[in-house]
């Protein structure tokens, strides 16, 4: 097996299949998911499904090949190694598993620009997991499908059982890749993100030897047309606030920034849907009605087909794939000029941060590489208090180099640029989670709004003692309060130690990265300062 090419393997898996579905669409994709008893119709035509076992990511189960080309490239700190021999075993075994089955291949593109694009065909026994990733990447017409030839190949099947023994796994769930034929395998696990994932773990490692900077966020263009990047782990507002009816969303998840410009790598979103509104997210809760959309371990009344976005006890991580073209105001090129703006989304849960900040383009180098936001107290199990999460370049497991690379990148883009850089908060002001409320949608929009329009650039403002960062002193349309922490604090200083906490945090992460560049280290906050 270990001539096999990513296309050939297409190739020779259809081939021997006992019967294929090639590119269906929609309509017949979610015909035949409900026959074969993969899930069922909401009330509005959406398709419902559970995911088994896994309602998210195995990062312990992902592993990448590790041979002459990966070898001094990949962090490997971040994941797990395979040798050659090991993926050849497991590959052989994982296509004589799909033998003389049924499956569907979808045929898609991944980047919507044509210089960066990449061919990926992916191949799969469920019908969902096809309407899924039809979903989720660039769709060809028909006539550009004559003569199509992978890139990429994806071997999806949630039913393989990985033997560790044999193929050098932690468990039975495998998600493996080889990057020098560029063939993905994904077995135990019907979670679906595994599959979207993994064609940006590849685009992250082969991006930045085109000189593209591969990034983790969302992207939108205002009527100037100027373009915004929102980077922030899940749960912190990327989706919802890039997704905006005055703005045109480029995508809501995965980008590339070149020369030219920024552009989407997939054709469409993955939002997450727990305690969804209509009022404050409304693109999305209607994307939620649209036929083929595919709602993953949503609640929905047996009866009524009604779905409940505020049920949480399957998952929190309850998810909507759909197309893009399924909203209003979306670009159909998927491309963007080059940014204006930069802003990188927290949601702190200590009660620290400022709702909105102005970066230099160092601090913003900083906390791109630290990657920072807070579980809430009651979201997992044993969280009894706010607990600090770093995740480099805001998708620490999805980073296939080293993070100082897409750090270095980023930083002479933002230089060549002259993006205006934003750290926007979303967390809890007033006192940490528990004590203190939530910053509103309303107030965070409004920040949004007044740094994209440039309106924050040269207001009075004040440098924050602890974090460096400049902070203005009034916001129109929102309260000036609000705008310093430690003033919307009953105990000063309970704020002054809960500042040191998280300060220590930040430098405690931050030493893995101190050495590599010395400016960027020296922007971070100080305990010091904070202490006294």
């Amino acid at each position: 097996m270990t001539t096999v090419s990513s296309q050939s393997l297409a190739t020779e898996t259809a081939r021997k299949a006992a019967k294929v579905h090639l590119n269906d669409a929609a309509p017949a994709l979610v015909e035949m998911a409900i026959a074969r008893g993969e899930g069922s119709l909401s009330v509005d035509g959406a398709f419902v499904t559970d995911t088994g076992q896994f309602t998210g990511r195995s990062p312990k189960d992902k592993f990448i090949v590790r041979d002459a080309l990966t070898e001094k490239l990949v962090w490997w700190d971040n994941t797990k190694a395979m040798a050659p021999e090991q993926f050849d075993v497991l590959l052989a075994d994982f296509a004589r598993g799909m033998e003389n089955s049924e499956i569907f291949v979808q045929q898609l593109y991944a980047g919507a620009d044509l210089k960066h694009q990449l061919n990926v065909a992916v191949l799969t026994p469920s019908a969902w997991h096809a309407l899924f990733i039809r979903n989720l990447l660039i769709r060809p017409a028909k006539a550009a499908l004559d003569g199509f030839a992978p890139d990429v190949t994806i071997l999806h099947n949630p039913a393989f059982k990985a033997d560790p023994a044999r193929h050098g796994t932690h468990s039975e769930t495998v998600i493996a890749l080889d990057f020098s034929r560029n063939i993905v395998l994904i077995g135990g696990t019907a979670y679906a993100g595994e599959i979207k994932k993994s064609v940006f773990s590849l685009f992250n490692f082969h991006a930045p030897n085109k000189g593209v900077l591969p990034m983790h966020c969302s992207a939108n263009t205002g009527k100037a047309g100027d373009t915004a990047l929102f980077f922030g782990l899940s749960g912190t507002g990327k989706t919802t606030l890039s997704t905006d009816p005055e703005r045109v969303l480029i995508g809501d998840d995965e980008h590339g920034w070149s020369e030219d410009g920024v552009f989407n790598l997939e054709g469409g979103c993955y939002a997450k849907t727990i305690n969804l509104s209509p009022k404050a997210e409304p693109e999305i809760f209607a994307a939620t009605k649209a036929f083929g959309t595919v709602l993953e371990n949503v609640t929905m009344d047996p009866d009524t087909r009604e779905l409940d976005f505020g049920d949480g006890s399957r998952t929190e991580n309850t998810r909507a794939a759909y197309p893009l073209y399924v909203l209003d105001n979306v670009s159909r090129t998927g491309t963007g000029p080059t940014p204006a703006n930069v802003v990188l989304l927290t949601a702190d849960a200590f009660g620290v941060l400022p709702p909105i900040a102005r970066l230099s383009p160092e601090q913003a180098i900083y906390h791109f590489l630290s990657g920072y936001t807070a579980k809430v107290a009651g979201t997992e199990r044993g969280v009894t208090e706010p607990e600090a999460t770093f995740s480099a370049c805001f998708g620490a497991p999805f980073m296939s180099l080293h993070p100082t690379v897409y750090g270095r990148m980023l930083k002479k883009r933002i230089k060549e640029s002259l993006a205006e850089c934003w750290l926007l908060n979303t967390g809890w002001t007033g006192g940490a989670y528990g004590v203190g409320q939530r910053i509103s949608i309303k107030d965070t929009r409004a920040l949004l709004n007044a740094a994209l329009s440039g309106a924050l650039v040269n207001v009075p403002s004040r440098v924050d003692p602890v974090f460096g960062f400049s902070v203005p002193l009034e916001v129109p349309g929102v309260d000036a309060k609000l705008l310093n922490p430690r003033e919307s604090w009953a105990d000063k200083a309970a704020y002054d130690r809960q500042s040191a906490k998280l300060v220590g945090l930040f430098e405690a992460n931050f030493e893995k990265f101190a050495a590599a560049d010395v400016q960027i280290a020296e922007a971070g906050p100080r305990l010091a300062v904070a202490a006294e």
